[in-house]
């Protein structure tokens, strides 16, 4: 027998931090210096961001 847990409202705000503090790394390393720019970037070329982490060979900025 398989246990699956889903994720309920009480581990949702934590989940939404965990993808943020990511996307914020993620950034950081691709060498920006204003995370807010780059955010507002990332969210007009999203299919860029896919591609990066799906790929095997991420590119950075």
């Amino acid at each position: 027998m398989k246990t699956c847990i889903k994720p309920g409202p009480a581990t949702d705000p934590q989940i939404i931090a965990t993808l943020r503090n990511t996307a914020i790394g993620w950034h950081r390393i691709s060498g920006a210096t204003n995370i807010a720019r780059a955010t507002r970037q990332a969210n007009r070329r999203s299919h860029d961001l896919i591609a990066a982490v799906t790929s095997s060979y991420p590119r950075t900025q």
